[in-house]
């Protein structure tokens, strides 16, 4: 494994998984709250996100912050 992988949270971790522990976490309502993205706030939907946050990268880090800063504050 290189060493730029083995200090990367997110290696080994899909943008689904990511996804779907928010959605469980927060539910779709509260992370529309949270991160003001149309396809978390209209019609919701796994699919719909995975699109949209593969296409667009200030949206997907948005939601790879949010999803590190939870993993952070469940290990403290």
């Amino acid at each position: 494994m290189s060493e730029q992988q083995a200090n990367n949270p997110l290696h080994g971790v899909t943008l689904e998984q990511i996804v779907k522990f928010l959605v469980e976490s927060y539910g779709w309502d509260e992370l529309g709250q949270r991160i003001d993205i149309r396809c978390f706030n209209n019609d919701p939907s796994v699919k719909s996100s995975l699109k949209f946050l593969r296409k667009t990268p200030w949206a997907r880090k948005q939601v790879e912050d949010l999803y590190l800063a939870m993993k952070q504050c469940e290990s403290d």
